[in-house]
């Protein structure tokens, strides 16, 4: 294994796995549904099977996989959306009706839908 020694080559390491890894021709949108014991306890069950029907009913060809713990236990049920060539989004205090409007809107209209986890990061030094 090479050594990175730059930040240049750390960008030609992430650009070399991308392309073995994350083939750019990729058009499916994924969605991941946390089922741990929190998520699962609010409800997320349900709303994966909904989303499973309601996403047959509209035609969209969207690969569901049940997660662990994505951390958000106060937001649960909570889903990670990745479109391609859009950054993932997770949603939290998804019932069947913020289901829909993730499907319809945010999928299908690209539009933004309440409910989205924002990202924090913490650095130390």
């Amino acid at each position: 294994m090479r050594k990175v020694q730059s930040l240049a080559d750390l960008q030609s390491l992430r650009d070399e796995f991308r392309a073995e890894f994350c083939p750019a021709d990729v058009k499916k949108v994924q969605v991941k549904i946390a089922m741990a014991t929190c998520g699962i306890a609010a409800g997320a069950k349900q709303v994966m099977n909904h989303m499973v029907e309601k996403s047959k009913e509209l035609g969209l060809d969207i690969d569901f996989t049940q997660a662990g713990c994505m951390g958000y236990c106060y937001a649960e049920p909570t889903l990670e959306v990745s479109v391609p060539g859009r950054e993932s989004v997770v949603f939290g205090y998804v019932d069947e009706t913020r289901a829909d409007e993730i499907l319809t809107k945010y999928i299908q209209n690209n539009e933004l839908v309440e409910g989205i986890i924002p990202v924090n990061y913490e650095t130390t030094d």
